[in-house]
């Protein structure tokens, strides 16, 4: 549950503002009080701020326009309204709500110079607002109902669907003539829209305008007041807190984001990590040329030796590994692996391991040794071929058998594994 501080700003700067804490649920905290702002700005204690703005200062209405949010918005919202606007519209400041389910889009428009008054002196007060909401939008919208607030002489109005204003100077009826929902030459109203309305004002306004409850009870279904023993402001401040109306602080009046706030607690991480990448790029930099140099080293150590062998050849040698093959074809020694010893050393060991078997004849050709072997059964003769290929090395297997008398007569090939 959250805790708000709603103020709402008086008609003229300097003179008293009044507030009052409420929260989320609608629930009032305190009671209200009035004063200077910097009284105000005493109870804020880490909460919230909501600053309601006179209602005469700011239009409010409804617009349909194809654009969802954002900057987008921002830019297209003057030249929607630009028709209804009698002032020029660089000096306006536009601000959105949310879509409606009817698909308009609450708007409210104010002077710039207006805006920018409200914000100095709340921040001459040391108040930081969270959000700048035009007053009447705290006369809460029911839907299927009529609503109106009577703050002295000002009438607010809304019809629970997207018409709301405010007007100076009239009688209640007169907004529902304003709205188009009473003609006042039948002073009939409209039987699509005759409903239920509600009021809220003051002992004295309900005993002001008694002639003018009993006129709408003769044009409406019924009509309901409800008095505000403590002002206006306890019901506007309910209605704001729980998200309703517009929030001038849009566009150029929005929060702008703190960037260095959000990195401050990282910055020792930042630099750590910095100076360990430096550090690990500046090693591999270091490896990379002493490897370098090392290189070098050995090429030179190569090309001088290579010049004994061949003392003709060009000094500079890109494939060394090629050039030793070269010269030791020149001198006639192989450069095929070994096969045949070290294959005899596997078998060897593979016909100790197993008694009974005698080798009865090697031949080798062409990297493949064949040998010819006498076993007391085809066990031992598996035996033998897995223990020659159990290196790794060379891959022995059984090319064919035949049973002579009680004894196995048997081929097995061995070649280097891979091969």
């Amino acid at each position: 549950m959250a805790e708000f501080v709603v103020i709402r700003l008086a008609v003229e700067a300097g003179q008293p503002a009044s507030w009052i804490i409420v929260d989320d649920r609608g629930t009032r905290r305190s009671q209200p009080s009035s004063g200077d702002l910097a009284a105000a700005a005493a109870e804020v204690q880490g909460r919230p701020v909501i600053v309601l703005v006179p209602a005469t200062e700011t239009l409010t209405t409804t617009v349909s326009i194809p654009v969802r949010g954002g900057a987008r918005l921002q830019a297209a919202l003057p030249f929607a309204l630009e028709e209804q606007m009698a002032e020029d519209i660089e000096t306006l400041h536009f601000a959105a709500g949310d879509q409606r389910e009817s698909g308009l889009r609450p708007v409210a428009v104010v002077a710039r110079s207006k805006v920018d008054a409200w914000l100095e002196e709340l921040a001459a007060a040391g108040i930081q607002p969270w959000k700048l909401v035009p007053e009447n939008y705290g006369l809460a919208r029911v839907s299927g109902t009529l609503s109106i607030l009577v703050d002295g002489d000002n009438v607010m109005f809304n019809d629970g669907a997207d018409i709301e204003f405010v007007m100076q100077g009239v009688n209640p009826s007169d907004t529902l003539v304003a709205a188009g929902l009473l003609n006042e030459r039948t002073d009939g109203i409209d039987e699509e829209v005759a409903g239920h309305l509600v009021v809220y004002c003051d002992a004295a306004d309900e005993e002001r305008f008694s002639h003018d409850w009993i006129a709408l009870r003769h044009e409406l279904n019924s009509v309901d007041i409800s008095l505000l023993p403590d002002g206006a402001l306890p019901r506007l401040a309910v209605t704001v807190a729980s998200g309703a109306g517009v929030n001038l602080l849009q566009g150029r009046y929005g929060p702008k984001a703190d960037y260095g706030s959000w990195l401050r607690p990282w910055r020792t991480a930042a630099a750590l990590l910095l100076a360990l990448l430096v550090v690990g790029f500046a090693a591999k930099g270091v490896d990379l040329y002493r490897l370098g140099n090392e290189e070098a080293t050995l090429r030179d150590q190569f090309t001088n030796e290579y010049a004994t062998f061949q003392p003709g050849a060009n000094r500079e040698v890109l494939d060394p590994v090629n050039a030793v093959t070269s010269i030791k074809r020149s001198l006639g020694a192989a450069t095929a692996p070994q096969v045949f010893l070290p294959s005899l050393r596997e078998l060897s060991a593979a016909i100790a391991a197993n008694s009974g078997a005698v080798v009865e004849a090697i031949s080798y050709r062409a990297g493949v040794v064949d040998v010819r072997i006498t076993a007391p059964d085809v066990a031992t003769l598996d035996s033998i071929q897995k223990a020659v290929s159990a290196s790794g090395q060379f891959q022995a297997s059984i090319q064919s058998t035949d049973q002579v008398a009680d004894k196995i007569n048997s081929r097995i090939q061995i070649r280097e594994a891979g091969s």
